[in-house]
């Protein structure tokens, strides 16, 4: 009788013992299903953010090569402003997000300046006055051209504004064409109008732009 018990202990110790393992089995089974589904989830997940990380920066550099920057590099007739914006630490300025109206002077324009004048200006040394008088070139907010018609018919043949400087320049029409007086009364006209940029738009002018001193 105690052998017969002994046999059925036996017997039900080694089914506890084959349900336990099988759970267990299971058990992990289960977690390692659970740890491969999380794993791809997050594969998954940092995929989809490279992918957003990379549509960025794609747009970044499509801004950045449409900016107004952009423009000016993409044009040999303002490899002279270009070289200026440089000098002056305002590229960044000009390629980044924002809203300008920028009247850029040609090389021809800076031809014009007295001999000398350039070349002293892209000195070191003279860095903040030459990013004084780029700046006088640049106007916060996008005036186009049918905008800036308006203004000057509404102000009767002339409409001042201030640049960033908080300095003022003022368009007027010579016929049909744009002309912007700076404040010492010399005047710069418009040779291409209206070149739209991602953060702004540009005016080449065909004489350098300056404040009264």
């Amino acid at each position: 009788m105690k052998l017969k018990m002994n046999r059925i202990l036996g017997t039900v110790t080694c089914m506890l013992f084959v349900v336990l393992t099988a759970c267990n089995d299971g058990k992990k089974d289960a977690e390692k299903m659970k740890m491969e589904a999380e794993k791809v989830e997050v594969e998954a997940m940092d995929k989809k953010d490279m992918e957003m990380k990379n549509m960025e920066e794609e747009k970044k550099a499509m801004a950045k090569e449409t900016s107004i920057t952009g423009k000016a590099l993409s044009n040999t007739d303002l490899s002279t402003l270009v070289a200026a914006l440089k000098a002056a630490d305002l590229t960044t300025m000009l390629s980044e997000p924002g809203n300008y109206t920028v009247f850029a002077p040609s090389n021809q324009a800076f031809s014009k300046l007295p001999e000398g004048t350039v070349d002293n200006l892209l000195k070191p040394e003279n860095k903040e006055s030459l990013k004084s008088v780029l700046q006088y070139h640049v106007v916060s907010g996008k005036i186009t051209s049918d905008k800036l018609m308006e203004a000057i018919k509404g102000g009767k043949g002339k409409y001042t504004f201030k640049t960033v400087t908080g300095e003022e320049l003022t368009a007027m029409m010579d016929g049909d064409q744009y002309v912007i007086q700076d404040s010492r009364g010399k005047k710069s006209q418009v040779v291409q109008g209206n070149v739209d940029a991602s953060n702004g738009i540009v005016y080449i002018i065909n004489d350098v732009l300056m404040a009264k001193k």
